[in-house]
């Protein structure tokens, strides 16, 4: 039993890893994309921003709608639904076909990611559910960090056809392992919306739920400009670039380990550290940014401080809604995607009114204001500040 658990949560770790690379893989391939349905970049870029913008908004609401269906029925009818988007992304020859399949899979993505994080947790002991909620966060880190640059690799080398339909096939290893090795998953005691809902009335929650906004502005207000950073700033070739990517990558998985068995050993510090670590490594990258070998050595440091963001957030945020776990996860899919949003406005604001050096400071700014909720959190609420 133990084994197949194990198994089973690595397979979980799968399908969030396909969908995250579904997600994020389109910011690899937008030229090709804009080639192949002879549009504009801009135009190609609404495959991501629709993407994204409706994970937002559907994540919460998703999840009210369907607490009473079976939980094996939902991950299965999901990844299904994901590896099909990739088939029609690889054959369509419209673009609003195209961008049809990414609405319909939006729609669906905080429902894997919240059951998801909620089965692996429940197949272990309590003790053992946040390295279970970390093993299959592997997953989603996996995804932000290779998804782009493999499926940009594998359009180059192949076609586009060829990278989509390796997202399908990542999604399709996924829905056989969950037919095959989980259970039916019933809903034994459908939790009422007013009492999930209910939680929505916890000023805590809020204060963690800016605070995750907070967090993820202050991850991707410079991580999305992270290129143009080093090739302006630093003055790294493209070639140079691209292996820097793919090290912060490697690197985020090292630190997605890290940050796992730091949250479990003790939540708050955690938290804490991460948020000031966070403003330390943007100080240096700011200061160190001209500098070539330092920022080689800073791509890691910083690589391995980003990955604690997915991990530290959620466990803040999820720590306050324990009486409705499939919610609040799907509240932390929502303001997550929105604080992405959030930062990569202000951050591009930055970049045309002060200039790509100046970028950093958006990224402090967020990381400062994500410290002082924190800090006010524990002030004034520190009988159910999570430690």
């Amino acid at each position: 039993m133990k084994k197949r658990n194990s198994l089973l949560i690595f397979i979980l770790a799968i399908g969030v890893f396909g969908i995250i690379t579904t997600e994020m893989s389109i910011v690899g391939v937008l030229p090709q994309i804009a080639q192949k349905f002879d549009i504009s970049t801009a135009q190609a870029g609404l495959l991501v921003s629709i993407f994204a913008l409706v994970v937002a908004i559907s994540g919460p609401f998703l999840i009210l709608l369907v607490s009473g269906i079976n939980r094996k029925l939902l991950l299965l009818a999901t990844i299904f639904i994901f590896a099909i988007s990739n088939i029609v992304y690889a054959y369509t020859t419209h673009f609003e076909v195209m961008l049809i399949f990414r609405i319909i899979p939006a729609a669906l993505h905080p429902l894997f990611f919240s059951i998801a994080l909620v089965t692996a947790a429940n197949l272990v002991p309590s003790e053992k559910s946040s390295r279970a909620v970390t093993k299959v966060f592997m997953g989603i880190t996996v995804g932000f960090a290779l998804g782009v640059p493999l499926t940009s690799y594998l359009t180059e080398q192949f076609s586009l056809e060829v990278a989509f339909l390796f997202g399908a096939i990542v999604n399709a290893v996924a829905f056989i392992g969950i037919l095959i090795l989980l259970p039916s998953m019933p809903v034994k005691e459908k939790m009422s919306f007013g009492k999930q809902v209910g939680i929505l009335r916890k000023t805590e929650l809020w204060l963690s739920i800016v605070t995750v906004v907070f967090i993820f502005a202050a991850m991707f207000s410079v991580y999305s400009y992270f290129a143009e950073y080093l090739a302006k700033v630093t003055h790294m070739n493209g070639s140079l670039i691209s292996i820097m990517l793919l090290l912060f990558g490697v690197i985020m998985i090292l630190g997605n380990s890290l940050f796992g068995f730091l949250i479990q050993r003790n939540m708050l510090k955690t938290v804490i550290s991460f948020s000031v670590l966070y403003l330390f490594v943007y100080l240096l990258v700011y200061y160190l940014g001209s500098y070539f070998v330092p920022m080689i050595f800073m791509v890691f440091i910083w690589g391995i401080v980003h990955s604690g963001g997915l991990i530290v957030s959620q466990a803040w945020l999820i720590s306050e809604a324990k009486e409705a776990p499939e919610f609040g996860n799907s509240l932390f899919v929502s303001f997550s995607n929105l604080g992405i949003t959030l930062g990569t406005s202000i951050g591009g604001w930055f970049i045309s009114q002060l200039g790509i050096h100046q970028l950093i400071w958006s990224g402090i700014i967020f990381s400062l204001l994500s410290l002082l909720l924190i800090i006010i959190k524990i002030k004034f609420f520190n009988s159910s500040a999570p430690v």
